[in-house]
């Protein structure tokens, strides 16, 4: 089981607010900010996630980077739908929009992103 994942970005700020909003209607907020001064990076770290736990960490940091895909478990397909606006209306750039995707199987109703930084990010609902 994964405790959390991390990953840099160019601009933690803006980064920041486009998760906020992005991962909100999957139920997942911010929880922590940490001042760059407290960074082995020098830049601003923030952590998302569900009951006051941090599951998803962005850091800023300079230098050449991969895209990365992390897909985000939606309690229904309106949560998926509410995720794809969200990013859209934050900075986000559409990979996908929402729908099925009978490749995977029938149920599997996700929607894709590209965030500020180019990486794929995806809600999904594999319920009916």
């Amino acid at each position: 089981m994964i405790n959390h994942v991390e990953f840099p970005v160019a601009e933690a700020e803006g980064a920041r607010r486009f998760y906020e909003a992005a991962l909100a209607p999957l139920g997942l907020t911010l929880v922590i900010s940490i001042d760059p001064a407290r960074t082995p990076h020098g830049g601003a770290r923030h952590g998302f996630g569900k009951n006051g736990y941090p599951s998803l960490w962005i850091h800023q940091q300079g230098g050449a980077k991969l895209p990365i895909h992390i897909a985000f478990t939606a309690d229904d397909r309106a949560a998926v739908d509410a995720f794809h606006a969200a990013a859209l209306a934050n900075g986000g750039t559409d990979n996908g929009a929402p729908g099925i995707r009978e490749r995977y199987h029938a149920n599997y109703y996700a929607a894709y992103v590209l965030d500020p930084d180019g990486n794929n990010i995806e809600a999904v609902c594999q319920r009916v």
